[in-house]
């Protein structure tokens, strides 16, 4: 009997995709509210210090990529590829990953109001973005996997957290001082980020972006971690001590992470140290309950949905955020003189009628648009188009 699974790629790990189309879909929940007036406090990020579930949601992507890079590149070295063959290929996907981020930076790129030209969003682009981040880390990764030993990259992962916690606390920044990590304008990665990018091709003109240049330092570890991951998950051993050694060094990492927060506080926007480390603890602990109920136990019940996010996770991250900006810069005049978009239209006609708060409404219409992308990403899967960036 034919199952979901006849189209599932051969030689991937189920539990993997599922956790990485959990993520995917938890990061279009919380970028698609029906408002962003109207937000459960889980669904929106820690304003500075501390964190949310949302705030996990970014790491454990890394987490992911680092995970998948353990898994694809063995599999071409044994082909006969060679390292410098791979590396070609590492660093053409990651020049595309970037490159899409910034497409979706600049949507619309042409502006048609008061005649043809350059919108300003092209003119005025933010450069940092969360699929430039992604390619940034798959590329440096790569480079570490394919040419350091195991060894090696111990060091790499944790000395690029030492070197970021030591210059975030001990490098003075011009005009304010060292150590100024309680301020998102004052610390060394936003004037870094000023210095370099402007404050013109930063996230909403600064002062600081959450994808910053600085910060990816040790955003590169939360995916080193996932390296880490990926390698214990391959090890020639039973399935039960390959779980075993996953959940042990979680709790382990998590726990160096949280006690780490204590002089170098847990922040997402900065990606400290220890919301590097934190988060990767978590993400290996969840990564080896995927693995083994639905690997191990071969419990894959309700699995499908998450599947069918995973297995083309990039794509639609790219293009539900293409369809959703578009939604925004669609606007009119209604007769009474309010100014709609079709996005904010179908939220007030539709959802601010059903009963219950506005925090509701507004989640409800994000579940509304993760169905909907369901239904394409069903489409896609049951054809077998797995789109590769």
């Amino acid at each position: 009997m034919a199952t979901w699974l006849d189209n599932f790629p051969a030689n991937r790990v189920l539990s993997l995709d599922v956790f990485r189309g959990a993520t995917i879909l938890a990061m279009i929940l919380v970028n698609n509210p029906g408002t962003w007036g109207a937000i459960y406090p889980p669904l929106a990020h820690a304003e500075w210090h501390g964190w949310t579930p949302t705030d996990l949601i970014f790491p454990f992507f890394l987490f992911i990529v680092g995970v998948a890079i353990s898994y694809a590149f063995p599999k071409y070295l044994n082909k006969g590829s060679t390292r410098e063959e791979l590396m070609k290929k590492v660093f053409w996907r990651s020049v595309k990953i970037f490159g899409l981020g910034l497409l979706m930076s600049g949507w619309p790129y042409f502006s048609l109001d008061g005649g043809f030209g350059l919108h300003s969003n092209l003119a005025e682009i933010r450069i940092p973005g969360v699929l430039e981040r992604i390619a940034v880390c798959y590329l440096i990764a790569s480079v570490i996997y394919l040419y350091a030993s195991p060894r090696t990259m111990f060091y790499w992962l944790w000395g690029f957290l030492l070197f970021y916690w030591i210059a975030m606390t001990q490098i003075p920044v011009p005009g304010y001082g060292a150590g100024m990590i309680d301020d998102p304008e004052a610390n060394l990665a936003a004037w870094l980020d000023r210095l370099i990018l402007t404050e013109t091709h930063m996230y909403r003109s600064g002062p600081y972006d959450p994808e910053g240049i600085f910060s990816t330092i040790p955003a590169i570890s939360t995916t080193l971690f996932g390296v880490w991951a990926g390698r214990i998950l391959r090890k020639d051993t039973t399935s039960e001590r390959r779980v075993s050694e996953l959940l042990i060094w979680g709790f382990v990492i998590l726990i160096i992470g949280y006690i780490w927060s204590g002089i170098f506080p847990i922040n997402k926007p900065i990606w400290s140290s220890s919301y590097a480390v934190f988060t990767a603890g978590l993400a290996m602990s969840g990564l080896g309950l995927c693995y083994w109920i639905i690997d191990e136990h071969q419990y894959r019940k309700y699995t499908y949905p998450f599947l069918v996010y995973g297995v083309n996770a990039i794509v639609v991250f790219f293009f539900s955020g293409i369809v959703a900006r578009t939604m925004y810069m669609i606007t009119w005049d209604s007769a009474d003189g309010t100014t709609y978009s079709v996005h904010s239209w179908i939220y007030q006609t539709f959802f601010t009628p059903i009963p219950g708060s506005e925090e509701f409404t507004s989640m409800l219409f994000a579940f509304l648009w993760i169905f909907a992308w369901f239904l394409i990403l069903h489409a896609m899967y049951k054809k077998g188009i797995f789109i590769k960036v």
